[in-house]
């Protein structure tokens, strides 16, 4: 079966994913378009480069993610500099080990810009700061910055869709005037962004899932608010879910598939070859589940 896959955000709790795609992969559903943001963006662009989940537990399971926390030198024996770095460039590394990572896998298959992929087959979620709007990657490059969309690197709008806010510097997109734009995580303003591949009112050519790695309990209502700190994540939570929850509640979403991977810290980079299979354990089951459910 021919599917349309959307992947949320979640840092490291994206290990579920590899589950879920053995999962996709065994029950010969085949992706035609995919979408993500921040950790989901990693996923659906190496997905629609042509990896395959054999090929993503072999390169992750042993991966070491402390390599992608590059910061400066200098920093390394001047430690308090690292803060001061984070006060003026808005982050603590600078996510190019990253890029540079994603650019070499993304090479060995064939795919270094946009135009290397069947038109309309990736789409990625940005937040621009400075316009204080949410962009989709490749469509809003030429209409809303002058670029051109097809020779626009796969690798480097991920990156720009992965800029976990604090944690990595946001990545600066210059438009056809010159102009400085900032942009940062997409899952700041949209973390499942379904909508992209499933309008109101409009006839699906196939199914859309949608893999969320919370829980839908977690996904769908907020804890108690009772100190500052529950009140400061609440406010960030639903900044990432309103438009999301707005669409997947008016159209009541039977199709996301939610992978219970809410006893991960999103930014432990010292995660464990065990709770790295744990994950990829619980996304397996949880996408059996439900596509046993779904498609009988």
């Amino acid at each position: 079966m021919r599917i349309d896959g959307v992947f949320s955000g979640g840092g490291v709790k994206a290990f579920a994913y590899i589950g879920a795609l053995e999962a996709i992969e065994e029950r010969q559903f085949e992706f035609v378009r995919l979408a993500g943001s921040s950790a989901g963006a990693m996923v659906a662009g190496l997905v629609a480069a042509g990896y395959r989940s054999s090929e993503l537990k072999a390169l992750m399971l042993d991966l070491d993610l402390k390599q992608f926390l590059d910061g400066s030198k200098v920093e390394k024996y001047f430690p308090f500099l690292k803060w001061l770095s984070l006060y003026k460039t808005f982050g603590l590394y600078n996510g190019k080990a990253l890029e540079d990572w994603l650019g070499k896998l993304l090479a060995k298959k064939g795919v270094y810009t946009f135009d290397q992929l069947e038109s309309h087959q990736l789409k990625l979620t940005v937040a621009d700061l400075t316009l204080g709007r949410l962009i989709v990657i490749p469509d809003d490059l030429k209409k809303i910055y002058g670029l051109s969309p097809e020779q626009f690197s796969v690798a480097r709008a991920i990156r720009m869709s992965a800029s976990l806010p604090y944690l990595f510097k946001p990545k600066k997109l210059y438009d056809q005037e010159a102009r400085k734009h900032l942009i940062v995580d997409g899952a700041l303003l949209s973390s499942l962004p379904l909508w992209l591949f499933k309008k109101p009112k409009q006839k699906l050519e196939r199914p859309v899932l949608g893999f969320q790695l919370q829980s839908k309990e977690q996904y769908l209502t907020n804890p108690q608010i009772n100190n500052g700190l529950a009140y400061t994540k609440t406010l960030i939570v639903t900044m990432q879910h309103a438009l999301d929850l707005k669409y997947i509640s008016k159209l009541n979403q039977p199709n996301i598939v939610f992978l219970n991977a809410d006893h991960i810290n999103i930014a432990d980079f010292s995660l464990t070859k065990a709770t790295r299979e744990e994950l990829i354990k619980i996304g397996k089951e949880k996408t059996n589940d439900f596509l046993q459910k779904q498609f009988r």
